[in-house]
């Protein structure tokens, strides 16, 4: 079971990074009315202002993203831990 969690606390953070990045995608598109620069064929030439924002914005998303699924893991495992010291 413990394995399961794991790989459930695993899951979740893909689905939740996967959220988070078109939620940064689509904010920072409303906010400065340009796609975000990704560095594709087809992007418009951005500045250096710009492209170190976004990934600045990108990363820290992304690391709140990592550490509340890493907590919320632990958490379950420690739940489970827990119920089966009283079974």
């Amino acid at each position: 079971m413990n394995l399961f969690i794991k790989l459930l606390g695993t899951g979740i953070s893909l689905l939740a990074g996967f959220a988070g990045t078109k939620a940064v995608d689509a904010i920072w598109e409303k906010t400065t009315g340009n796609k975000p620069p990704k560095g594709g064929k087809d992007d418009v030439p951005t500045t250096l202002r710009s492209a170190l924002t976004f990934a600045l914005v990108s990363a820290s998303v992304s690391a709140v993203i990592q550490v509340l699924a890493n907590r919320g893991t632990q958490r379950a495992i420690t739940r489970f831990a827990k119920s089966q010291d009283i079974v």
